[in-house]
């Protein structure tokens, strides 16, 4: 393989540029309120593409562990672009995870990058490109938090938190649920290969609807009263309260109508 080759497969998509050029003017519209019109639609597209910037790098997190573990293959499928039109489930990484952050503000990536498991040697190897998607995720989440921690949001305009605060909640939902052990899910990834290989051919088959088994569960009213009781009690010490993401929420959901804020 050429040295022109091998850095085309790893240029970084234009596709993954937009993305972050609609982020940065969106959030930029959300600070200065110039479109303060229509504030939740600009508090939609930063979150959107925030979410969606966050899948390109989970995925690509998966895409470069490999690399790195004898998987050289995800070069050319063109995994190590950030390019969301290459991954191999592109339905169930992009479009079905930005379908449940509308319908229940909840971050869940779906399906990883397709990895040539029989060119990675060692237990080890396989569990930590399963687990380097939801560990970007929680370094993601770091990131976007650190205003909150670092006491660095006087004087910032309160869409602008709030939109960053649900951000940060997708962010610590999506850590939480890759790492429950279902099968279809990063978590089950991390474990299995620990598992029997008769128990792994068992459970193969129900992959593809652990995601949506997942989610299903979610709506049940007890179950996500405990989950989000969870996800509270992670942000609550990095200084993000229940009432900045629940705020962030509603800004978000910019169809309902422009939400009246009260004053705290």
């Amino acid at each position: 393989m050429t040295t022109a080759v091998r850095h085309a497969e790893r240029r970084v998509s234009p596709v993954f540029l937009a993305l972050v050029a609609v982020m940065a003017v969106s959030g930029w519209a959300v600070w200065s309120e110039q479109l303060a019109a229509s504030t939740g639609f600009a508090v939609f597209l930063f979150v959107v593409s925030g979410w969606v910037v966050s899948l390109c790098l989970h995925e690509y997190a998966h895409a470069r562990t490999a690399l790195h573990s004898g998987d050289i293959s995800v070069g050319a499928k063109g995994y190590l672009t950030l390019n969301p039109l290459k991954y191999t489930h592109a339905l169930l990484s992009i479009v079905l995870p930005v379908i449940f952050v509308i319908m229940g503000g909840i971050g869940l990536p779906g399906g990883a990058v397709f990895i040539e498991d029989h060119r990675i040697q060692g237990r080890w190897r396989h569990s930590l490109i399963s687990a380097a998607g939801p560990l970007t995720n929680i370094l993601f989440a770091a990131v976007v938090t650190a205003p909150f921690w670092l006491h660095a949001l006087d004087g910032v305009p309160d869409p602008f938190r709030y939109a960053l605060a649900f951000l940060a909640l997708l962010q610590v939902t999506a850590a939480i649920l890759n790492f429950v052990p279902v099968p279809g899910l990063d978590g089950y990834g991390v474990l299995e290969p620990w598992l029997p290989p008769g128990l792994r051919r068992q459970v193969e088959p129900f992959a593809p609807f652990g995601l949506l088994a997942v989610f299903g569960l979610l709506w049940v009213p007890e179950v996500n009263h405990v989950f989000f009781q969870l996800v509270d009690t992670i942000l609550d010490p990095l200084g993000v309260s229940r009432w900045d993401s629940y705020w962030g929420q509603e800004f978000f959901r910019f169809w309902q109508g422009e939400p009246q804020v009260p004053v705290r």
